[in-house]
């Protein structure tokens, strides 16, 4: 399952909020050299505040096998302020309805059945997350080949908001996800995974909320 959880709730899962910050060093700084500070072997930026959602994957050891974020558009975050000129087609969001995702990796050293079942959970928790705390759409910038291996290819169209730019050593581009219950169906069928995927604290608001 996903642990989902931000500052004033990842007490609950123990060391995650930790693990997770490892396992971004491990894929943005040790694999794809990303220029982003780290503290001792764990990724940070300006954008892990306590508006941040995390979303964790971890094994039977604790350690965090898959990783991403989400944090809301009315406050700053990434796309704005670091790659506006990408978003050539809307103006750009600043809204509680329309989250960021950002830092979506996953362990490149596990079998390539387990990793697909973690990015498959991945994306099925963004979706239950989102459906179930009023989130419409989710905007990022992220390499063409994930937003097809990751998005579409598992059911969730992505519309691209510019043209792509080579960013470091990846063809990137800008896209918006929009959410519905019947994007969460076709990933469903998509995955094979029919269960809700996410892990809430249990005093967390939205634990109490079901998607159907």
């Amino acid at each position: 399952m996903i642990e989902c959880f931000d500052f004033a709730t990842a007490h609950h899962f123990g060391n995650a909020l930790a693990e997770q910050f490892r396992l971004r060093h491990r894929v943005f700084v040790q694999r794809t050299s990303y220029d982003v500070p780290s503290w001792r072997e764990m990724e940070y930026d300006q954008y892990d505040t306590p508006a941040a959602t995390y979303f964790a994957w971890r094994d039977e050891n604790g350690t965090a096998r898959g990783v991403s974020r989400l944090s809301p558009t009315d406050r700053p975050y990434m796309v704005k302020d670091v790659w506006p000129g990408m978003v050539a087609s809307r103006a750009l969001p600043s809204s509680t309805a329309v989250w960021e995702g950002t830092r979506f990796g996953v362990d490149k050293d596990l079998p390539p059945v387990l990793r697909r079942r973690i990015v498959g959970e991945l994306v099925l928790g963004y979706l239950e997350f989102g459906l179930a705390t009023g989130v419409r759409q989710i905007i990022g910038v992220m390499p063409t080949l994930i937003w097809r291996a990751v998005f579409s290819s598992n059911g969730w169209p992505v519309e691209l908001l510019g043209e792509p730019r080579v960013l470091g050593s990846d063809k990137c581009v800008a896209g918006l996800l929009s959410l519905s219950p019947e994007v969460l169906a076709r990933v469903r069928a998509k995955t094979g995974i029919f269960r809700p995927v996410l892990k809430y604290a249990e005093t967390d608001a939205v634990f109490e909320r079901k998607v159907a």
